[in-house]
């Protein structure tokens, strides 16, 4: 008998998410690696990426919380599956999740044990003649500004079959470590993106102080690759728990 869809947990809008992928070691992984779950690759490449996009029209359980529908998100995440009844499924894990509000950042830690804190954030859209021309994420830590930006050439396109940017964004599963025995397991549903071509990408960033030394030997070299994806309506499913097996 087919199991029941778990009930809705957010609805949002993730709009121009900026994507800057670095292949790195998969030793540097494996702390964060949650039970149950192996590492994830494309070509025998193992990723984290840094993602940048926004949040909008955010509804919690169906409901609109008054200044926290529409809020920037940068993160830092790898890419793992886990073998399920029915078959593996691909997601994601977060390494760090950076938001605005204090809000946002102590009830996702609370309900989903995610690793977000909440910074100083802005970003900043380009257009000439209607068309999206450049696109950056900006967040302080100790008072100093990082950002991500991306420069885009042409117009969106569908990803292509075993393309690495259909690595990056076909991962319809989160992961996060409770404990070195429990996962907490979550659906993400949205349909597949289309993605810009990017002619210049930037990461201005204290990677060891923001993420930790083990990355910035990776992260400071230039990225394996980057895009910007459109995004579209999001559903979060709750999650569960899944114990290693």
């Amino acid at each position: 008998m087919e199991q029941p869809h778990p009930p809705i947990f957010l609805t949002a809008e993730w709009k121009n998410l900026a994507m800057l992928n670095y292949a790195i070691d998969p030793s540097v992984l494996m702390p964060f690696i949650p039970a149950g779950t192996e590492l994830d690759s494309w070509n025998g490449v193992t990723f984290v990426s840094i993602v940048g996009f926004h949040f909008e029209n955010t509804r919690v359980y169906r409901i609109p919380f008054p200044r926290h529908r529409n809020f920037e998100e940068v993160n830092l995440r790898f890419y793992v599956r886990r073998k399920a009844e029915d078959g593996w499924r691909r997601g994601v894990v977060f390494i760090k999740e950076i938001v605005p509000r204090i809000l946002i950042a102590l009830s996702a830690q609370y309900l989903y044990n995610e690793p977000y804190v909440a910074l100083p954030m802005s970003h900043h859209i380009e257009q000439q003649h209607g068309e999206l021309r450049s696109v950056s994420y900006s967040w302080r830590l100790d008072d100093q500004e990082q950002k991500l930006s991306v420069k885009l050439k042409g117009p969106p396109q569908p990803l292509r079959e075993g393309s690495e940017e259909e690595f990056i964004t076909e991962h319809y599963w989160g992961y996060n470590k409770l404990n070195p025995d429990a996962t907490l397991e979550y659906a993400v549903e949205h349909p597949r993106w289309r993605v810009y071509d990017v002619a210049e990408s930037r990461l201005d960033c204290d990677v060891a102080a923001m993420y930790g030394r083990q990355f910035a030997e990776y992260m400071t070299r230039s990225p394996s690759s980057a895009f910007l994806a459109e995004g579209s309506p999001v559903v979060v499913r709750r999650g569960r728990y899944v114990s290693k097996s």
